[in-house]
């Protein structure tokens, strides 16, 4: 998508801090931070959100969550972290670039809103 701000980044076109990068996904750290480690994950395929998964593209969202267990040992998050996705904008979805918040560094409660 030419419009897309995660594509733009997952091609260069916008600068990031980069954290992780593979054939399939693409991470940096957010530049809002909700927690001391704020990374979004993103895949290389443009999908919009959860809705729009399929047989096609899951590859990428499996590759996602590979990518997920591999950033958080290396950034040694033995406590824990929280995955979380938006999906519509009534969940809080504002790039519609299908992607993951990894938060970790503090205590999370329950329920998140």
């Amino acid at each position: 998508m030419e419009d897309c701000l995660f594509c733009k980044i997952i091609k260069g076109e916008i600068p990031s801090s980069k954290v992780f990068e593979n054939e399939y996904v693409y991470a940096f750290n957010d530049i809002n931070p909700v927690a001391p480690v704020h990374i979004l994950v993103i895949p290389k395929e443009h999908i919009c959100c959860a809705d729009k998964v399929d047989e096609k593209n899951s590859i990428y969202i499996a590759k996602v969550f590979e990518a997920i267990s591999q950033i958080a040992k290396n950034l040694d998050l033995k406590e824990g972290y929280r995955i979380v996705n938006n999906c519509g904008e009534n969940a809080g979805q504002t790039v519609f670039h299908m992607h993951f918040h990894l938060i970790a560094g503090t205590n999370f409660g329950w329920p998140p809103c």
